[in-house]
């Protein structure tokens, strides 16, 4: 017995380095995203207000992991997941290089679409397809380990993307960084495609039965009423939930939600429980990712205007030669190898929230003076820059910060499986449901970091070191690897077999949802005079999560062990 507890499908690396490239582009496309929608367009960005450059960011991430709800309908009943897959995967690729060929709003937004549309159909179907690989011993007690493992190789292509996006944006501009994430993708379906005859044994088309839902009630009863729902909630007047598109994202998701529900109601006796806890940690979890995706927003704009990014000197020349400056270009054009003047100079208009100010053209109002970057410098910064006002000062790239919590899922993975197979070995291994609650809880503490961040500032007055930002991160991805994979493979272990795609699909709703939340309450970030208070309602939501887990816990495992699994 003890030979085989190591054991897991040698289909298992392939999905890795699929994922991992897929990965790589996702969030190569989303480090850079806010980035260059509040550009000034005079450096080739869209120019928005910030406050809608962060609605549009929660918008665009909730309805890649809306989208799953139906594409993990498909890949079950008709496509298979192989299929599934590669039909994503093309979209995703095509919407990234879309992105870089197309400036022009309307083809923006259509190219957003496709990378949505894709990321429905890829997702939820190659976290399927693992789970299907680990169905047979003597693999099926390494589920929660091969998950984890998974994990690592989305966090691989995490770490490394804002390297490459940062290098690509700096040297070339926006559009080939984005058209770098397409060109991932693409390589990630040639691994896919190269590891075929150890994948396609989990390519299971799941058998009609009876009672099960059809595609036409999902499309005719679920997915039109959801696009109905959503422009009602677009054209109704006024801001129900803050802005047109929240308005119209909760309104198309409550007839998914129904749907859901009534998946539960109508199941049979054997089904009901298992579908009900899967219901329930999708109400929780969905408070986590409420905070959790705020780092491509409060927490952009946190290291962009809030934290020390100066790069020693004793760095600066090897930095130079691969560009890696922070995406400044003079009058010629030429990007990168630029240093900021802390010299009176033509800057943009910042207001009291470091905002740039814009013309209706979307071009950066000027004014004479330091830049942004020198404006809440501490008194001895200030003193050493006063004492050399000719020395340009080099920044790394805002977006390099984001590689700071895939860095530590990389780092973590091997401590938290290790620890958890210690306990297991021990006959102490909490239960999966007990994991995802204690991964609340410890997430909830990374925004206690972020609240002393805020008073080691003198209340946002003083820029702060990074270590802040790589502390909070440090935390919370802790409590993301309890938390995330814990959550597939819950999934995997619970669902009735021939939904199991479909109710990956409602894990992916409910991070839908908490995406989308994390817009909106990243949309009043400036509403907060002191920032504090800020991360103190996200603790306080990470909390209220962590004691409704802890409620029905109970209930929780104890369906895991009518199951047989833990």
């Amino acid at each position: 017995m003890e030979k085989t507890n190591n054991k897991h499908p040698k289909g298992l690396p392939f999905l890795f380095f699929t994922e991992m490239w897929e990965r790589f582009g996702y969030y190569l496309m989303l480090g850079i995203f806010v980035l260059y929608m509040i550009d000034p367009k005079d450096t080739g960005g869209l120019a928005f207000l910030d406050k809608n450059a962060y609605d549009i960011f929660g918008t665009f991430i909730a309805l890649t992991y809306l989208t799953p709800f139906l594409g993990g309908f498909l890949a079950d009943r008709v496509l298979g997941y192989v299929k599934a897959i590669y039909i994503g995967g093309i979209l995703m690729a095509a919407g990234y290089i879309g992105l870089g060929l197309f400036q022009e709003i309307p083809l923006f937004y259509a190219s957003m679409g496709l990378i949505i549309l894709g990321n429905g159909f890829f997702k939820p179907s190659i976290s399927t397809l693992l789970g299907n690989l680990y169905t047979e011993e003597p693999y099926r007690a390494n589920k929660d380990a091969g998950y984890n493992i998974f994990y690592m190789g989305i966090n691989i292509g995490a770490l490394i993307c804002n390297f490459v996006a940062a290098y690509m944006r700096n040297k070339y501009g926006w559009g080939p960084a984005f058209i770098t994430a397409g060109g991932g993708m693409l390589f990630g379906l040639l691994v896919f495609t190269m590891g075929m005859k150890h994948i396609r044994s989990g390519n299971i088309i799941k058998p009609v039965q009876e009672g099960d839902t059809k595609i036409s009630d999902v499309l005719i009863k679920v997915f039109l009423p959801a696009i109905i729902a959503g422009i009602i909630g677009w054209v109704i007047p006024g801001d129900i939930f803050g802005s047109d598109s929240t308005d119209a994202f909760i309104f198309a998701c409550i007839p998914v939600i129904y749907f859901y529900v009534m998946l539960y109601v109508k199941a049979n006796a054997e089904d009901k429980r298992p579908i009900g806890a899967l219901l329930a940690i999708f109400a929780v979890s969905l408070m986590f990712w409420a905070v959790f995706k705020q780092n491509g927003t409060a927490l952009t704009n946190w290291a962009k205007y809030y934290t020390d990014r100066e790069i020693p000197a004793s760095i600066v020349k090897p930095l130079q030669s691969v560009y890696m400056i922070d995406g400044e270009q003079d009058e010629t054009g030429k990007r990168g190898q630029l240093g900021l003047s802390y010299k009176d100079q033509e800057v943009p208009v910042y207001d009291e929230q470091f905002r740039a100010q814009k013309d209706d053209q979307g071009e950066a109002l000027k004014e004479t003076g330091k830049h942004i970057y020198f404006r809440n410098l501490n008194s001895e910064q200030k003193e050493k820059l006063d004492a050399n006002p000719d020395q340009p000062v080099y920044l790394y790239n805002t977006e390099l910060l984001q590689s700071v919590n895939p860095f530590w899922v990389i780092a973590l993975t091997p401590v938290v499986v290790g620890f958890f197979m210690f306990l297991r070995r021990r006959g102490k291994e909490p239960t999966t449901p007990s994991k995802i609650v204690l991964g609340l809880f410890i997430s909830a503490l990374s925004c206690l970091v972020m609240v002393a961040a805020i008073y080691a500032s003198g209340g946002s007055l003083d820029k702060v070191s990074s270590w802040w930002l790589i502390a909070a991160y440090g935390v919370i991805t802790v409590g993301e690897l309890c938390l995330s994979p814990m959550g597939l493979s819950l999934v995997s272990k619970l669902s009735p077999p021939r939904i199991t795609a479909l109710m990956m699909g409602g894990f992916f709703l409910s991070t839908s949802i908490g995406n989308k939340l994390s817009g909106v309450l990243a949309s009043l970030w400036y509403g907060y005079e002191d920032k504090a208070n800020f991360f103190w309602v996200n603790f306080g939501l990470l909390l209220l999560a962590t004691l409704l887990g802890l409620s029905i816990l109970k209930q929780l495992n104890k369906v895991m062990k009518e199951k047989g699994v833990n």
